[in-house]
């Protein structure tokens, strides 16, 4: 986060903050599953092999989601070559909208596991060297670096070097508590708020570019 520019951090608060909202949205709508947070469903993956078979095979379909959203993502990414953020964001979009339209429909599980390959291909956006720059819809690392970063100014180092971590966590949170706030007032249908902000953040970046590399 630190050594990108301004327009470049906004994006990604922006994204975390869609990937907060859904989030929120598939925790509530799953009874305790995660669409973003796969080291949480891989705990639940765990504990489900021991004691509960259902909940093993629900939260491992929702990680083979994410995974094959993650592959998706880099390869239109790209694809997209210097718009690699509009297309990762159209993608998403798409993903959002289709979800949405099942989880309508149907209520199905289904919807939950497409939501997944949706966050994973979110993480697609930040790539240096063919390694994920920005993790997008996690934040243990970014926690981390938080505390690093205050660890440094405590030292003499930068004193604000935490502040775009802090922002980046701060999106999330934020994004999960309208999302969840939304869901309990009207349920699966505010899932097209994240997929409008897919969509805008798609056109805005199409037409103007940001560079990160």
């Amino acid at each position: 986060m630190t050594d990108l520019d301004r327009p470049a951090r906004w994006l990604a608060v922006a994204v975390a903050g869609i990937a907060g909202f859904v989030d929120a949205v598939g925790y509530l709508a799953s009874g305790g599953f995660f669409v973003s947070f796969m080291s949480g469903n891989s705990t639940r993956l765990g504990v489900g092999i021991a004691a509960e078979t259902e909940a093993a095979l629900m939260a491992g379909a929702l990680i083979a989601g994410f995974v094959a959203g993650v592959t998706g993502g880099f390869l239109i990414a790209r694809i997209g070559g210097r718009r690699r953020h509009a297309a990762v964001l159209t993608l998403v979009a798409i993903q959002l909208a289709v979800a949405t339209g099942i989880g309508e429909l149907t209520g199905s599980r289904v919807a939950l596991i497409v939501l997944a390959s949706a966050m994973g291909a979110v993480n697609a956006m930040f790539e240096q060297g063919g390694e994920v720059r920005i993790g997008l819809t996690y934040m243990t690392g970014t926690l981390v670096k938080i505390g690093h970063r205050l660890a440094r100014a405590l030292t003499g180092g930068d004193r604000w070097g935490w502040v775009p971590f802090a922002m980046l966590w701060g999106g999330l949170i934020a994004g999960g508590a309208i999302g969840a706030a939304a869901y309990l007032g009207f349920g699966l249908a505010v899932l097209w708020l994240p997929t409008g902000g897919a969509t805008l953040l798609a056109l805005i970046t199409a037409l103007r570019p940001i560079e990160t590399t």
